[in-house]
């Protein structure tokens, strides 16, 4: 839990703070602004209006999901509102803010470097309080399984938090099979996650780019891997980064369950689309979760690389 606040209350952000990028596959510059907000609202996101049309929020939950090909998209019966939402709602799970406001004045949340680290800088310089509320959380008491074709993906029961194991195998030589597991903490998270990047394959740049995506994608914000080599000068920052990047896309996309979630996460071959299938299918079946306050969560910090496994390339479109 979050360093100075009890694992027990609810949380929000001492003060907002404002970020500032372009779109990864818009490539239209957005500015955020995260604010506080108040207990029991849970993340909410804030559609600044345009061409005298009002604002339009909604509440980060997984029945908001309207699209998962390249990147999670939130919206309405009025159509998407917000873009590529996961890196944020990674970095506000993982550091444990409950409660807040993200204000876009844009379709999609900026990209940044391509990783969470720009947004836990942003929460960590407004600040994390304590609110009065006491805390919910979802705990899973079953498995929840989703097979689709080669890719797998399962809830199961974890009494120590929330668990995430990610598997990939790309038919590429410098990324290969990977595989990373870890408890989430916010330590965890800053120190082995929230730096990996978002990647993608040089082979793909025409086909993506014809299809109105990618526009905003560049070496400063993607790792770019072309046949023999990674096209970013300073190359990688860990040398798995492109699983441990699934893995911040996996936190980011159960943030949407609408509490902190204790269980633990498999996936392999999997992406956005099998992210939220499986949180949906948990959702679905009311023996498999229940609420719970004040949990008995016994933590055990680090990380373990698995055995192989299989996944899909960022940015290329998701098993269906």
């Amino acid at each position: 839990m979050t360093r100075g606040v009890p694992a027990g209350r609810q949380t929000t952000l001492q003060d907002h703070v404002t970020v500032a990028g372009i779109g990864v596959h818009s490539g239209l510059p957005t500015t955020v602004t995260l604010h506080p907000g108040e207990a029991n609202t849970g993340i909410v996101f804030l559609r600044g209006g345009t061409d005298g049309q009002p604002d339009r929020e909604l509440r980060a939950y997984y029945r908001r999901v309207t699209a998962t090909e390249f990147a999670t998209v939130l919206g309405d019966e009025n159509g998407p509102i917000v873009s590529t939402t996961e890196h944020v709602l990674a970095a506000l799970h993982a550091l444990g803010v409950d409660n807040a406001v993200v204000e876009v004045d844009g379709p999609e949340i900026p990209i940044m470097d391509g990783s969470a680290a720009p947004f836990v800088a942003a929460i960590e310089q407004a600040g994390i309080a304590a609110l009065s509320e006491p805390r919910r959380y979802i705990q899973v008491l079953k498995p929840v399984r989703v097979i689709k074709g080669d890719s797998f993906g399962e809830l199961r029961p974890y009494l120590r938090g929330l668990r995430i194991e990610t598997e990939i195998d790309f038919d590429h030589p410098l990324v290969g099979r990977q595989a990373y597991a870890v408890d989430v903490e916010p330590d965890s998270f800053r120190r082995d996650l929230a730096r990996a990047r978002t990647f993608g394959f040089m082979r793909d740049v025409a086909k993506l780019w014809s299809a109105g995506y990618a526009r905003g994608a560049s070496i400063e914000n993607t790792v770019v891997i072309a046949e023999d080599r990674v096209l970013n000068p300073e190359g990688v920052r860990y040398p798995n980064e492109f699983v441990r990047h699934k893995v911040v896309d996996a936190i980011g996309d159960l943030a949407l369950s609408g509490a902190p979630l204790i269980g633990a996460y498999r996936s392999r071959r999997g992406g956005h689309k099998l992210n939220h299938a499986v949180l949906t299918a948990l959702m679905a079946d009311r023996s498999a979760w229940t609420y719970v306050e004040m949990p008995e969560i016994r933590r055990i910090r680090g990380h373990a690389d698995l055995a192989a496994g299989f996944a899909v390339p960022a940015y290329g479109p998701e098993v269906s």
